[in-house]
């Protein structure tokens, strides 16, 4: 099995740049002005490709569910809340639009069947499987069907959970991402060392979906070994909304794709030697040959 796959043009997985995803998710808070606004913070910054979630609000919630009250901008219930977050087919249409005139690629998260038919309206470089949705054989074989990348969250999931997705997925077009579902995750359930024993487990590049409050552990992520790295961000992580806290703002996110693009350059080729630049001081401070 091949340890890198295509998302669009690029190539991701075993000595690839890491592939850097920035997700939205619902962070723009039902305004398309503001999603529009973190797409180019994504793009400015380097990222390769931005995230956002797409429901089939009748569809995935229940009638009780949506009837449950819940105060918040949009209503008194959380159906009111649920579909204040999505944004419309218009929307997309403009956010396609504009990620296209910026270079950055897009897609979802798709929490239906009906979702995926939604995103495949766009051309989406690849779906995306929610931590959520990992045990929906349904939506993953759906996804699997469009013959476009695969990515998988593995958040509160078991190994069986995990095999069981895995055995129905194209294995040279998918990646599974080390996840820890918790908003945001403390420290000692980030628990990277999964990591490389995901890559020993299966034939396919693995990646870092993470909720921490800093970055970090992005960073020891793919030092570890994960070829992508996917980050919520956000203007302001004290903004309302359920996943500001594990997001990053702007200047996190650029601190991160920084630190982690000198990662290879630092852990250099393994192989001892004297650096010609060390010469000099060489000859100038040791006194024993």
């Amino acid at each position: 099995m091949s340890k890198r796959i295509k998302i669009g043009n690029t190539l991701v997985g075993e000595n690839c740049p890491c592939f850097f995803i920035a997700e939205i998710g619902i962070n723009h808070n039902g305004s398309l002005e503001m999603a529009k606004k973190l797409i180019n913070i994504a793009s400015t910054f380097g990222c390769n490709a931005v995230k956002f979630q797409k429901r089939t609000i009748d569809k995935v919630y229940t009638k009780e569910e949506l009837m449950m009250p819940r105060e918040s901008a949009f209503g008194n219930t959380n159906g009111d809340l649920k579909r204040g977050l999505e944004l419309s087919y218009e929307d997309y249409k403009e956010i396609d639009k504009y990620c296209k005139r910026l270079g950055i690629m897009w897609f979802a998260s798709a929490w239906d069947v009906d979702s995926v038919d939604f995103l495949e309206q766009f051309d989406v470089c690849c779906h995306k499987v929610s931590s959520a949705c990992l045990t929906d054989i349904e939506l993953i074989k759906k996804m699997k069907a469009t013959g476009k990348p695969v990515l998988m969250s593995t958040g509160m999931s078991t190994y069986e959970e995990i095999d069981r997705a895995y055995n129905i997925v194209d294995k040279d077009n998918t990646i599974l991402y080390h996840c820890t579902s918790t908003y945001p995750n403390q420290n000692n359930e980030i628990n990277l060392r999964v990591i490389p024993e995901l890559i020993k487990r299966y034939d396919c590049p693995i990646g870092y979906s993470g909720h921490e409050k800093g970055i970090f552990p992005s960073s020891v992520a793919v030092l570890l070994g994960a070829c992508s790295v996917e980050r919520h961000i956000t203007f302001d992580r004290t903004l309302w909304g359920s996943d500001q806290a594990a997001s990053l703002e702007p200047d996190g996110l650029r601190k991160m794709i920084r630190d982690i693009r000198q990662i290879k350059d630092i852990l250099g080729d393994g192989v001892k030697k004297v650096y010609d630049t060390e010469i000099p001081i060489k000859n100038k401070l040791r006194r024993y040959k």
